[in-house]
């Protein structure tokens, strides 16, 4: 059986414990470490090369944004999940950008919390999708984010820029087949075509940059 390590930061002691104790239930994680602040969290990713972070956003010292963005830039295959106490959290946005796979509320349920490690974990899926799109919508709009699409856009074929569109909608794989009317084996296909040509890491990356780009218009309508 495979199992995923993960290291737990948060700045208040009783929610890392309480964290690592749900974890611990599972015979399939396992809590390789804990950080106070986001500083402590990257070195202890250094040490321990996790496959999940759950990472706090409102931190001392080193703020979880940061620390997210120092994490991810010492390569390896490391994911974060952002933790955070309002769904709609400018910073929870600004994680996303700095290449966190998704975010989940403190007061998640225990299955959900291990549903989404899991879902991270495996690299094949968004992360909550509706309530990450409606997060990333919000606060694009809220930033007149409109720059021009970037140049890599221009490598996605016709299917596949309809793929990052209906990503970006917060589709699953299943419901992007039925959409276009093709199998499920396709549209995997596709999508690992469109994250390898963008560069991104996942999905909830490739919804970012639908947004960013200006390929989606904040409130769904795709341009």
């Amino acid at each position: 059986m495979s199992v995923t390590r993960i290291v737990v930061v948060d700045d208040q002691e009783v929610v890392r414990a309480a964290f690592a104790a749900l974890l611990a239930t599972q015979p399939d994680f396992a809590v390789v470490g804990a950080a106070a602040d986001g500083a402590q969290a990257v070195r202890v990713c250094r040490e321990q090369r996790p496959d999940v972070v759950l990472m706090d956003v409102r931190m001392p010292v080193v703020d979880g944004i940061e620390a997210t963005r120092r994490v991810l830039a010492d390569g390896g295959d490391t994911r974060v999940v952002i933790l955070t106490t309002f769904d709609l959290d400018e910073h929870v946005y600004d994680a996303l950008e700095a290449g966190a796979s998704g975010f989940l509320l403190k007061d998640v349920t225990a299955e959900r919390l291990f549903d989404a490690v899991r879902v991270v974990a495996a690299g094949d899926a968004l992360l909550a999708p509706a309530v990450t799109r409606r997060l990333v919508a919000e606060f694009a709009r809220l930033r007149v984010r409109r720059p021009s699409p970037p140049t890599s856009l221009s490598t996605l074929t016709p299917r596949e820029t309809e793929v990052l569109r209906l990503i970006a909608e917060g589709l699953s794989n299943p419901e992007i087949a039925a959409r276009l009317v093709v199998g499920e084996e396709t549209v995997k296909t596709h999508v690992s075509r469109v994250l390898g040509k963008l560069g991104l890491r996942d999905r909830t990356q490739a919804v970012v940059l639908a947004y960013e780009s200006g390929l989606i218009v904040p409130g769904g309508a795709a341009v």
